[in-house]
């Protein structure tokens, strides 16, 4: 158990403008979509995966008329018919692990302008594995402390809710999970009373590299931006601790 919150200094985040909103929600919709299609369900209660994706979109604040036309146009056109999902791997500047989730209708595309995004940053695309080693798949729930709990009383909700660690960060707690039990944890939670930052499965590096150079902090956070800003893109995920005052940019 830890007494600082890690997860802030290492999730790759932006601040949310009204524009990178419409992205994230787009995003979320083509999980949606894909959800639907291999649940074979549009109904959360009988489909675990659209459940989990339902509440990662209400952590990201989508408006639920939004998350209901999403699943509605995935049940009704099968518009995910042609989304395939692809990870990639690499390297920013620094020897940084990468790792890019992307949902594409065109695999040729995609791969070209992904491995044009890590040269024209001063990265590379790596072959499928040279990297993924470095992370686990774990379940990642951030919650707003809005009740003041202290460390203790919010570890103690946490491993009731049948948590396997957590980052206490003093206004907010970052609570893991095996990815199996995500699901379950995060309803047990949600009981609670917990609030949700963000509640998703993602890959977590086993160890991380601090960067205090800032222009190579800047080059970083440059390739990782390209990246999030790439539409296909779904997640980034990378083992860097990035300086927080470059992650808020």
């Amino acid at each position: 158990m830890s007494g600082h919150n890690k997860w802030s200094t290492i999730k790759h985040k932006k601040e949310k403008t009204d524009a990178q909103r419409g992205k994230i929600f787009t995003k979320i919709g083509r999980e949606i979509a894909i959800a639907v299609r291999e649940g074979g369900s549009a109904d959360p209660n009988t489909n675990s995966k659209l459940k989990d994706v339902v509440a990662k979109a209400k952590a990201a604040n989508m408006p639920n008329e939004n998350i209901q036309r999403s699943i509605k146009k995935a049940a009704g056109e099968g518009d995910a018919a042609s989304y395939k999902e692809i990870t990639y791997e690499g390297y920013a500047p620094g020897g940084i692990a990468v790792i890019v989730e992307v949902v594409t209708d065109n695999l040729n595309r995609t791969a070209s302008e992904v491995r044009h995004i890590f040269d024209k940053c001063g990265g590379s695309l790596g072959a499928t594995g040279c990297v993924s080693w470095k992370f686990e798949r774990k379940g990642v729930i951030e919650v707003e402390n809005d009740k003041g709990l202290d460390e203790d009383e919010m570890m103690m909700i946490a491993l009731d809710a049948g948590a396997a660690d957590v980052e206490y960060g003093g206004d907010t707690a970052v609570i893991y999970t095996d990815p199996n039990e995500f699901s379950q944890v995060r309803e047990n939670l949600e009981n609670a009373g917990m609030k949700f930052l963000s509640a998703e499965r993602a890959m977590v590096p086993t160890t991380t590299t601090e960067i205090t150079d800032p222009e190579m902090a800047a080059k970083v956070q440059k390739l990782l931006d390209w990246l999030d800003d790439y539409d296909d893109t779904q997640e980034v995920y990378h083992d860097a601790e990035l300086p927080e005052e470059e992650e808020e940019e």
